[in-house]
């Protein structure tokens, strides 16, 4: 087999369109995510109803995650990531005109589900095409295309929110995306380590069938859950917080909040070099310590400590899913695309029920109950993240210790 590693053309190509892809993933699926309070003036819904623009979309992406791995074997990698690239982008320019909130739910329903067909082909195409010493560096550039496409998304959505309208946003994050979409096209070398077969809806079910019988990968499945439940939590309702008393900040200056992605762009990479040596579960250890204390440090009423606070945070969920999706891949090197996509089909259901369940603490408790959730959450997190490791070392006692331990 010939694999992609540094010092090769191709090592740059590919980590920079996988890292375009997450960029674009990212900012169309949470486009709608800073502009809830403004959707919830604009259309006169509840915050929790106004969560529903992000939530009706990751649920269906996660649906869709299902089969959507089966398509990739029958379809291609590369054309199935190209083409979902493509037409969520075309589908985030229409939504721009929805003339009412149940219109706009329907696109982000359809745009959910052709969102899906990107995320978890590329993990597998990281784990396929990648020499498996680089895989950590490589998973984890890709999660940094996923924050820095989610701060983007949000700065940008802001400030032309501020100057023009919330549908001016969407529009231009539309054409970016499309763009970024043709450019990955190009770019992307075609896999190598792959070949195209027809797999029956049978034959998809019993690779799922495996994917899910696996306990060690069920629990990198329920680490993904939990991590982005109070990820997607913390950052849906901050937006109300923030433009609250007593901060009263504007829709520009709140989106510029989410510079703080920066931080997961650098923890994402940083932390797949570190599972690299020191294995992986002494690394998510790390990461859901600090993520811990990022999230308890928003408790503190000043505005620059409550930032910080969100760039620890922010710092330490990255790298954590970077690590957890490498497990991904180390776990089920037989049916990679369908444990990819139950990870994310775990993940994204973790965005959507927590991220409605977060707007019920918000109603009833303000940020102290958020935070509360959160925490809890985390704390779930790092039991299941000591469980995973556990079972690794059972199941492979001499291979897996290096990497569990």
């Amino acid at each position: 087999m010939t694999f992609i590693q540094r010092g090769q053309p191709e090592f740059v190509r590919a980590t920079m369109a996988l890292f375009g892809g997450a960029f674009v993933t990212f900012a169309e699926l949470y486009e709608t995510q800073p502009l809830m309070p403004e959707l919830s003036r604009h259309f006169h819904v509840a915050p929790a109803v106004s969560s529903l623009s992000l939530s009706v979309a990751t649920a269906a992406l996660a649906i869709s995650l299902l089969w959507i791995s089966g398509v990739s074997d029958n379809l291609g990698r590369k054309r199935l990531m190209s083409v979902s690239l493509f037409v969520s982008a075309i589908i985030s320019i229409i939504i721009a005109i929805s003339p009412n909130f149940t219109m706009l739910l329907v696109l982000r329903i359809v745009q959910g589900v052709t969102i899906a067909g990107f995320p978890s082909i590329a993990m597998a195409y990281v784990n396929e095409e990648f020499h498996p010493r680089e895989i950590g560096r490589a998973m984890g550039l890709y999660v940094s295309g996923t924050s820095v496409g989610g701060m983007m998304g949000r700065i940008v959505i802001g400030a032309l929110s501020d100057v023009f309208s919330w549908q001016a946003g969407i529009f231009i994050i539309g054409l970016l995306s499309l763009g970024i979409a043709l450019w990955f096209w190009f770019s992307l070398p075609p896999p190598r380590n792959f070949a195209r077969k027809q797999i029956g809806v049978a034959e998809i079910f019993a690779r799922l069938g495996m994917a899910f019988n696996n306990k060690a990968l069920i629990g990198v499945y329920t680490l993904g859950f939990l991590l982005v439940g109070g990820f997607v939590t913390m950052y849906n309702y901050v937006t109300y917080l923030l433009m609250g008393s007593p901060y009263g900040l504007s829709q520009t200056l709140v989106g510029f909040i989410f510079i703080v992605y920066l931080a997961g762009t650098f923890s994402s990479a940083w932390m797949g070099k570190l599972a690299d040596s020191i294995g992986r579960s002494k690394a998510m250890q790390i990461a859901i310590a600090i993520g811990l204390a990022g999230c308890l440090t928003t408790l503190f009423v000043p505005l620059f400590i409550k930032i910080a606070g969100l760039a620890i945070f922010t710092f330490g969920f990255f790298g954590a899913h970077s690590i957890a999706s490498g497990w991904v891949g180390q776990l089920a090197p037989a049916y990679r695309a369908q444990a990819s996509s139950l990870y994310l089909l775990f993940y994204y259901s973790g965005s959507s029920v927590a991220g409605a369940v977060g707007g019920l603490f918000w109603s009833a408790y303000g940020w102290s109950g958020v935070i509360g959730m959160i925490t809890v959450l985390l704390a779930i997190a790092f039991v299941v993240g000591r469980m995973v490791s556990r079972k690794i070392i059972q199941r492979k006692p001499d291979a897996a210790h290096a990497d569990a331990s």
